[in-house]
C-alpha cells in the first residue's frame, strides 16, 4: 500500500550538509509491525515524519495506494496525515487544556464527522484502550501509561491506514510498556503499522519486519517486500476546522490562564473605558444641547415677514468693514451721504396667496404646526351686567390707543396670542400635547378662545381688563367666573356706518348690533397651563385663539362696504388721513380684507426636522431674482451656527487621545498572542499531525484574540457604563445637570466590534508565524 523510492531528504546549515535520508527504498503491505531501529541521528525518525507527511522529501517518489505524492500541495498532505495516518509519540503530545475525549476527537472534528458520531467513536476507541473509566478526565489526572493510550486512542479515532509510532515505550516503566507493546500488536493485525525504536529487544519480540537504518539509509530488511502494479485508488478527503472549533480549543487555553487572561482583557480594555467615557459625556451634553436647542426654537421659530433682515448682507457687510476703515481717512474733510447697513439688508417679502399654499404642503412630519399672523381688527361686544360695551382681544393697556394698534401689537410678548394650524388633524392636538386643562375643555369650535396662565395660575391683568373684567393688580378671580365667558363678533357692515360725505364710522347702538341674530358668538372654552414636560410654551399669559378665527374675520369681511372703499382710495375712508401704498395695504388688512398674513412662523417638530423645512424653504428661492426671493428669519439658527459641531470637534479630539491607548492594546495583544504561539508550540505541532491546515491553525489564534477582543471590549464598555455613576454623581454637585454621562448602547456594541477588530488585527501576524511553523519542529518544541 505504501512505497518510497529512492526517497533523499538533505539538511544544510551553513557549509554543512547532512544526508537524513539519502536514496532509501523500500515499501509496506497493508498490514504488518514493522520495526525501524537505528542510532539517534541514523535518519530513522526523518523518515517516519516524511511518511506521515510531517517533513517533504527533497526527491525520489512517495507512493501511497498507487497514487503519486510528488504533485501535492500543503492541502493535500495535511489530508492525507487526517484521513490515513494516526501518530503515536513518545510524550504523548496530548493538548493540555482540552479532556480525555476531546483530544481524542480532534481529528475527527477536522474530518468534518457529526457530532454524535464523533463522540460515539471517541468513546469506543477509549474502551478499547482500557480507559473506559477515564475518559472523563484531563490529562494531568492520568498515569503515563494511561496518556499514551490516550494517544493511541486519538490515533485510531479516525481509522486511519498507517498508524505510526516513534518510540512509544520510551518514556514508560517495563510493566506498562509491556502493556502499550501488547496494544499495538493487536492493532497491527488489521493496519500497519511502523514503530521506531532504539530498543532490538522489544523490535525482535514484537515487530513482524525489522528495518536497521544508518547514516540515512537501510542497511537491512528482515521481511522485505515489493509492491505490485496498481491503478490510482487512493482519495484524499479535504480537512477544515470551523472557526467554533478554534473557539473552544482557544477558549479553554485561555481558561486555563485565568489570572493572565483578565489581566490581559483589563489592560486592553483602558482605551474603550477612556472612549466610552468620552462617549458617554458627549452624547450626555448633545442631549442637554438638543434640549436647549429644541426649548430656544419653540420661542424662535422660523419666522417669514414681509419685512424681514437679509443675513446674507449683513454677514457680506461685516466681511468688508476691515476695507471701509482703511478707506475712511480719505473723507476726513467731507461729509459722505449714504446707505446704511441696516437698511441695505432690509428685504420686504412678497408674500402672496400662492407662496401661503406653499407653506401649507410642509409635511406635518416635518412640521405640523404653523402659525399665520393676521393684522385684523376684531369688532367685539360684550354684556357687562346688562351693559353692552366694545372689548378686544389684547395684552396692552386699555387706554393704550387705537384698537388697530392694539390688534398689531397682539402678537408680541414671549409667545403669540394665536395658537398654531395644525396640518394634519389626526396626529394629535397642539393644545392638548402642550397644554394642562385647569378648567373648561380645549377648543372645539373656531369661535372657541382659552386664557393662557403662567405655571403660577397668573395671567396678563390687561387680556382681562379689556374683556370688560373690573379687576384690579393681585385680585383673584375663580375659574368659574371666567369659563363660559360670551362676546360677540360683530362684522363690518353691520359695525360700521358710511356717512353722506362717503366716510365711515363705527355705530354706536351697541345693543342693537349685540342682539343681531347674524354675530358669532366667541366663548372663552378653557383655562390652560403649559405642562412641565413641553418646549413648545408659545402662548403669552392672556387670551389664546386660532389661525381659524382671523381667516374666518378676513372671509367675512374683505367684501364688506369699508373694505371696498378703502380699496378706492389713498386717504383713510374714517380719518381723511393721506395713506402711502405701504399704510394704505396694513389699513386695509386691519378692516378684514387681506387674507395674506403678515408674518408666518413655522414650528418644526424637532431640531432635526427643522434642516429639511428650511431645504424645502430654500426650493421655491432656485430661480428667482433677488427682489422676488422669499427670505426667512431662522434665528435659533443663528444662535448654534457658533456652537455648532463644536461638541463633535471636541468628542472627535478626545476619542483619537484615547485611541492612543487602543493602539497601544493592540500592539500589547500582539505580543501576548506570540507568547501564546511559543507557549503552545507544541499543540501547533499537534494540530498539524491530526491534519490542521495552516488556515486552521491561523484561525485558532485568531479565535484567541477574538475571544481576548470581546472580552476586554465588553469589559471596557460595563466599567465605562459604571463609571458614568460617579462621574454623574460628580457633574450634578458641581453643575445641577443630572444625568449627563450616558453610554448609548449602541455605541457600546460598536467599541466591543471595534476592540475585536483592533485585536484580531493586532494577533494575526503572530497567528500567520504559528501556521508557517514546521510541524515536526514543532512536535520537538518543550
Amino acid at each position: 500500500m505504501l512505497e518510497l523510492k529512492d526517497i533523499k531528504k538533505h539538511y544544510h546549515v551553513g557549509d554543512t550538509t547532512t544526508k537524513a535520508l539519502d536514496g532509501v527504498s523500500v515499501a509496506f503491505r497493508r498490514q504488518e509491525f514493522v520495526a525501524i531501529l537505528g542510532a539517534s541521528g541514523s535518519g530513522k525518525t526523518t523518515m517516519l515524519n516524511v511518511i506521515g507527511g510531517l517533513d517533504n522529501y527533497d526527491s525520489g517518489d512517495m507512493i501511497i495506494d498507487g497514487k503519486s505524492t510528488k504533485t501535492f500541495k500543503d492541502a493535500d498532505w495535511d489530508a492525507y496525515r487526517n484521513n490515513s495516518i494516526g501518530f503515536v509519540f513518545q510524550s504523548y503530545n496530548l493538548i493540555g487544556h482540552l479532556g480525555i475525549i476531546d483530544n481524542v476527537e480532534l481529528g475527527m472534528t477536522l474530518s468534518g464527522v457529526s457530532k454524535e458520531e464523533k463522540n460515539q467513536r471517541a468513546e469506543d476507541a477509549l474502551r478499547r484502550v482500557g480507559l473506559a473509566d477515564h475518559m472523563h478526565k484531563k490529562p494531568n489526572q492520568l498515569s503515563g501509561g494511561q496518556m499514551q493510550r490516550v494517544a493511541i486512542a486519538r490515533a485510531l479515532a479516525n481509522d486511519p491506514d498507517i498508524l505510526l509510532c516513534d518510540e512509544p515505550t520510551g518514556a514508560l516503566d517495563t510493566e506498562t510498556s509491556v502493556q502499550i507493546m501488547n496494544l499495538i500488536q493487536e492493532l497491527s493485525k488489521e493496519k500497519l503499522v511502523i514503530m521506531v525504536t532504539h530498543n532490538p529487544t522489544l523490535a525482535n519480540e514484537y515487530a513482524d519486519r525489522i528495518i536497521e537504518f544508518s547514516d540515512g539509509r537501510i542497511m537491512n530488511d528482515s521481511h522485505p517486500h515489493i509492491e505490485g502494479e496498481k491503478g490510482e485508488q487512493f482519495q484524499l478527503k479535504r480537512t477544515k476546522m470551523k472557526f467554533m472549533t478554534a473557539l473552544k480549543l482557544s477558549f479553554n487555553n485561555l481558561r486555563t490562564k485565568k489570572g493572565r487572561t483578565f489581566l490581559t482583557a483589563f489592560a486592553s480594555s483602558i482605551g474603550i473605558i477612556s472612549i466610552g467615557i468620552v462617549l458617554s459625556l458627549s452624547s450626555g451634553f448633545q442631549k442637554q444641547i438638543d434640549s436647549t436647542q429644541a426649548e430656544t426654537m419653540a420661542k424662535y421659530p422660523i419666522t417669514i415677514s414681509k419685512t424681514t433682515t437679509d443675513q446674507t448682507a449683513n454677514r457680506n457687510q461685516a466681511l468688508g468693514s476691515d476695507k471701509a476703515s482703511k478707506t475712511s481717512n480719505e473723507n476726513k474733510n467731507n461729509i459722505v451721504a449714504k446707505i446704511s447697513d441696516e437698511d441695505k439688508a432690509q428685504h420686504t417679502n412678497k408674500l402672496n396667496q400662492d407662496y401661503v399654499d406653499y407653506i401649507n404642503k410642509i409635511d406635518p412630519k416635518l412640521s405640523n404646526n404653523i402659525g399665520f399672523t393676521r393684522v385684523v381688527g376684531m369688532n367685539l361686544l360684550r354684556d357687562v351686567d346688562g351693559d353692552v360695551k366694545p372689548v378686544k382681544l389684547s395684552n396692552e393697556a386699555p387706554d393704550s390707543g387705537p384698537s388697530m394698534m392694539s390688534a398689531m401689537s397682539s402678537m408680541t410678548g414671549m409667545g403669540v396670542s394665536s395658537f398654531p394650524t395644525q396640518l394634519d388633524k389626526s396626529s394629535g392636538n397642539f393644545l392638548e400635547d402642550n397644554y394642562k386643562l385647569l378648567s373648561g375643555a380645549y377648543p372645539k369650535a373656531n369661535t372657541d378662545v382659552v386664557l393662557i396662565v403662567d405655571a403660577n395660575n397668573s395671567t396678563n391683568i390687561n387680556s382681562l381688563k379689556n374683556l370688560g373684567f373690573d379687576i384690579k393688580d393681585g385680585d383673584k378671580l375663580d375659574f368659574d367666573k371666567i369659563i363660559g365667558t360670551e362676546f360677540k363678533l360683530i362684522n363690518n357692515n353691520e359695525y360700521y356706518s358710511k356717512l353722506p360725505t362717503g366716510n365711515f364710522i363705527p355705530n354706536n347702538d351697541y345693543k342693537a348690533m349685540y342682539d343681531n341674530a347674524n354675530n358669532d358668538v366667541l366663548k372663552i372654552s378653557g383655562i390652560l397651563r403649559v405642562k412641565s414636560s413641553s418646549t413648545m410654551n408659545l402662548l403669552a399669559p392672556g387670551i389664546a385663539y386660532s389661525n381659524e378665527l382671523t381667516s374666518k374675520i378676513v372671509n367675512d369681511n374683505e367684501n364688506s362696504e369699508i373694505v371696498k372703499a378703502q380699496r378706492d382710495v389713498n386717504t383713510n375712508v374714517m380719518t381723511n388721513e393721506a395713506l402711502d401704498d405701504t399704510t394704505k395695504e396694513s389699513t386695509i388688512a386691519y378692516l378684514g380684507g387681506d387674507s395674506i398674513p403678515s408674518s408666518i412662523m413655522i414650528y418644526p417638530n424637532n431640531y432635526k426636522d427643522k434642516e429639511q423645512i428650511l431645504s424645502y424653504l430654500d426650493d421655491y428661492n432656485k430661480g428667482k431674482k433677488k427682489e422676488d426671493k422669499i427670505i426667512y428669519t431662522d434665528l435659533a439658527g443663528t444662535m448654534t451656527e457658533l456652537t455648532g459641531g463644536l461638541m463633535d470637534a471636541i468628542t472627535y479630539v478626545l476619542v483619537a487621545f484615547a485611541g492612543i491607548s487602543l493602539v497601544t492594546s493592540m500592539i500589547m495583544i500582539g505580543i501576548i498572542t506570540y507568547t501564546s504561539v511559543i507557549e503552545r508550540t507544541k499543540e501547533i505541532g499537534v494540530l498539524k499531525a491530526l491534519g490542521a491546515r495552516k488556515k486552521d491553525i491561523t484561525r485558532v489564534f485568531d479565535a484567541e484574540t477574538c475571544i481576548l477582543g470581546v472580552a476586554s471590549g465588553t469589559l471596557g464598555v460595563v466599567i465605562a457604563y459604571l463609571a458614568t455613576f460617579p462621574i454623574n454623581a460628580i457633574l450634578y454637585n458641581m453643575t445641577e445637570l443630572k444625568n449627563v454621562a450616558q453610554l448609548n448602547p449602541v455605541h457600546g456594541i460598536i467599541l466591543i466590534v471595534v476592540s475585536t477588530v483592533l485585536t484580531m488585527i493586532g494577533g494575526h501576524i503572530p497567528a500567520k508565524m504559528a501556521a508557517k511553523k514546521d510541524a515536526a519542529i514543532a512536535l520537538r518544541a518543550e
